[in-house]
């Protein structure tokens, strides 16, 4: 009797210890922008948005936080027109999954933040930041425009750093160590929780994920690949 209170104890404390564990405070927000060209050519998809969207906003720490916390596509009814321009979800462009799923697993958790503490406030704060960083305008500002050519991966990070003063974390699709470039399709940008730019870290957990990607080799060139349409396009220049 006495070894199964000693059992139940332990018990108590294993449960209490990963409770503290899945409850976490996170201490940065990952913006994560994806180019679609390169977001199609892993995920079977069409589309000609020649601009880098908005993948997500993450805590970096906390997965689905509170599951009982049910997406409802009416909190943003007015933020929609915006959302299908520049967070568009690339597989069912007509369907509400994509935020969804990105309410449920990210919001849920940046949630514990007063400024992010509803599902309108964490979507409009997300395309906030979005725009205020306007990557896809630091990049072409810098002459990094998709292109059949590579670029040295230092002249990508160094037109990111320029702009903003911190250290983005970009990645790029898994290759072969024998591969000549590697195909760019991801651009995190970090956030304290007072909203001020910080570096991206590159943790050896955080090297690879999965959304297929992966931190970019810096000794690779980058492949910045063009939409379908530019690239026929070009066939006729």
């Amino acid at each position: 009797m006495k070894s199964l209170a000693v059992f139940l104890c332990l018990g108590f404390v294993f449960v209490s210890s990963a409770s503290v564990l899945n409850t976490k405070e996170w201490t940065k927000l990952i913006l994560t922008h994806h180019w679609p060209p390169t977001f199609c050519s892993m995920e079977k998809c069409h589309s000609n948005i020649s601009y880098w969207a908005l993948h997500g906003l993450w805590p970096d720490s906390g997965n689905e936080c509170n599951s009982s916390w049910h997406f409802n596509a009416s909190l943003i009814e007015d933020l929609m027109p915006e959302m299908k321009t520049y967070w568009p979800d690339l597989l069912k462009p007509n369907s509400t999954i994509f935020w969804k799923h990105e309410w449920l697993k990210h919001g849920t958790c940046a949630a514990k933040a007063e400024v992010l503490n509803s599902q309108h406030k964490y979507f409009s704060k997300a395309l906030e930041l979005y725009h205020k960083l306007d990557l896809d305008g630091v990049l072409k500002k810098s002459n990094i425009l998709p292109s059949e050519d590579p670029y040295k991966f230092a002249d990508v990070e160094q037109s990111i750093v320029n702009a903003y003063g911190v250290k983005p974390k970009i990645q790029c699709i898994s290759h072969d160590k024998e591969a000549e470039v590697q195909t760019m399709g991801q651009i995190e940008v970090c956030f304290d929780k007072q909203f001020q730019l910080i570096d991206c870290e590159k943790r050896m957990e955080e090297l690879q994920n999965n959304t297929g990607f992966m931190v970019c080799d810096e000794s690779v060139p980058v492949y910045y690949p063009p939409t379908a349409s530019t690239r026929l396009l070009q066939k006729f220049l």
